[in-house]
């Protein structure tokens, strides 16, 4: 507990030192009343944060605080990028011999505007129904019967402290509006447990579509009551793909979609829980393509290994706040996109419908994403010309769900 504190305290530090510096010291020479209140600013923050954090995000889920200390982290990180990139900046003018002795302040000035324009645009962007990304995926097995079937992903909706039911039912409406066959969502729904989050989830019960809605659990249900999910999506009308898989087919073809619990699932010590990719095929026709719904991008070995046609992940966010997608390319093996890993197997990672912590995008859209599955041998996996928030209108079909 020592060392962590220690490390916690060190980290704080690290984050808070860079603006400081550019902002109040380092040669900008402001009169001492605005040194002293940016001074207090930041030392106030360093003893608050740890207490705001627990207060929020431990057993008492104080949803203010939460709000609080999110925000507040949000704001520093980006502080301290751009901060660092203020410096370099100063670096460069120093060795220029430019900007005289007012260079100092004229970057300070320079970070605090960037940094407050990105912090407004980047909370409009987590804030807002995200725009409809369009991708054609060519999956090689798939029957023509199948071929145009749309799947729509969600992921990372991350319902907590900040109430988005009405950002939620206007999710689904844009979701309903695309005429889904199949609905996906990948996980991590929430932060915070189903009856705290009862209201901001209740919009998925209206998401529809012709062959199957889907949901897996990702890593942050595992903090929040993940049996409770699966129970209260199943509530809504999702098939919770807790290790198994449902059977859709259409026009004489069929389509395995199946899901395993998040990778974090066997630490968590819930009784049941953990990523069985061989109990989810159980009983599957293996002559069947497969859609596998895995919350973590990380989990596409095995994927691979067991020959999975498309992976459907989310959980990098893509970064959220550029530069942290350079952090998490360390731990994951894709930030987002479409990915081809060995033979056959071809991996899809969204941005994430939704944030977590700090309401800010910053250089990492969200997006709500609508596959059109591709028969054939086809390569081609390029998506389609721009983003967009119009539907497209597909045609009618029927089918059927068989549960393995």
């Amino acid at each position: 507990m020592r060392r962590r504190l220690v490390v916690l305290v060190l980290v704080l530090l690290v984050l808070c030192l860079p603006p400081w510096l550019t902002l109040f010291a380092s040669g900008t020479a402001w009169p001492f009343p605005v040194f002293l209140a940016g001074t207090a600013v930041f030392a106030a923050w360093l003893v608050s944060f740890p207490f705001l954090m627990v207060a929020g995000h431990g057993p008492r889920r104080a949803d203010r605080a939460a709000r609080v200390a999110d925000t507040s982290l949000g704001v520093i990180w980006v502080l301290f990028t751009w901060s660092l990139l203020g410096g370099l900046v100063h670096l460069l003018l120093i060795g220029l011999d430019v900007g005289g002795a007012g260079r100092a302040r004229t970057v300070a000035v320079a970070v605090a505007v960037v940094s407050a324009g990105l912090l407004a645009w980047g909370h409009h962007e987590a804030m807002r129904v995200p725009r409809v990304k369009r991708l054609d995926v060519h999956v090689p097995r798939l029957g023509g019967g199948l071929d145009g079937t749309r799947v729509v992903v969600l992921a990372d909706t991350h319902y907590g402290p900040i109430d988005r039911a009405h950002w939620s039912a206007r999710v689904a409406g844009a979701v309903n509006a695309l005429d889904a066959d199949v609905v996906i969502h990948a996980g991590d729904i929430a932060d915070g447990t189903p009856v705290q989050r009862r209201e901001q989830s209740a919009p998925l019960g209206t998401v529809r579509a012709r062959l199957a809605k889907v949901y897996v659990t990702g890593n942050h249900e595992y903090s929040g009551e993940a049996q409770g999910w699966l129970d209260r999506m199943g509530e809504l009308g999702w098939e919770p793909l807790h290790n198994r898989h449902v059977v859709v087919e259409r026009g004489g073809d069929a389509l395995v979609l199946a899901g395993v619990d998040d990778v974090t699932a066997e630490s968590s010590g819930l009784a049941g829980h953990r990523a069985n990719l061989l109990g989810a095929l159980a009983g599957a026709d293996p002559a069947r393509p497969v859609l596998l719904v895995a919350h973590q991008p990380k989990y596409v070995p095995q994927a691979a290994a067991a020959g999975i046609d498309l992976q459907i992940s989310g959980h990098t966010h893509g970064g959220q706040i550029w530069p942290f997608n350079f952090l998490v390319r360390i731990d994951q093996p894709v930030v987002h996109g479409l990915s081809r890993h060995g033979e056959r197997t071809q991996l899809y990672t969204s941005r994430g419908t939704g944030f977590w912590g700090p309401p800010f995008r910053v250089f990492a859209p969200s997006e709500i994403t609508l596959l059109t599955l591709r028969s054939g041998s086809t390569s081609a996996t390029a998506p389609r010309t721009g983003d967009t928030t119009a539907a497209d209108t597909g045609s009618g079909v029927s089918g059927s769900v068989d549960h393995g």
